[in-house]
């Protein structure tokens, strides 16, 4: 059985209607949140000009594997925490910035960065680590569904809100 550990994840970007109901249907595979011990996700949860963070405790290697691939598949920017687990890994956050590539972050447990000293050595100056946490502190943009949110901010991709 898998190691698991408390995840989340803030997805954005733009997607058309067909796209959004593609995201729904992966979010719900995933058994994500609205927060944390929170309902499921549904897409009347979606809120027009505002990213989409999702919860989940118990998760597999502490990664939406499904969803993070669909994600760079579609160049929607995301950041995603995980809790460590002993003896395996640490906390971190991997963010995606919509350009198909994650960097990964040590974090504390409280979702900080963090950086060791071998990292500020490799980054080889003050900038160069000031970079770094800029990076690391990525906002991701709002989840818009095309042809939707503007003309009609309470319906959701294909699916409506009655």
């Amino acid at each position: 059985m898998a190691d698991r550990v408390s995840a989340s994840i803030i997805v954005g970007g733009t997607l058309n209607a067909a796209e959004f109901d593609e995201l729904v249907d992966i979010i719900a595979s995933e058994r994500l949140a609205i927060e944390w011990d929170g309902e499921p996700f549904e897409a009347h949860h979606h809120v027009a000009g505002e990213p989409r963070s999702l919860f989940a405790h118990e998760v597999a290697g502490g990664s939406f594997d499904d969803l993070e691939s669909w994600c760079l598949s579609h160049r929607l920017p995301f950041v995603r925490w995980c809790g460590g687990y002993s003896g395996q890994w640490g906390p971190e956050r991997v963010v995606s910035t919509g350009d198909e590539r994650i960097t990964s972050y040590a974090v504390t447990e409280d979702d900080e960065v963090v950086i060791s000293r071998s990292k500020i050595e490799m980054l080889g100056s003050f900038e160069a680590v000031l970079a770094h946490f800029d990076t690391a502190e990525f906002t991701v943009p709002p989840l818009v569904v095309r042809g939707v949110d503007a003309d009609n901010p309470a319906s959701h991709g294909g699916r409506h809100v009655q």
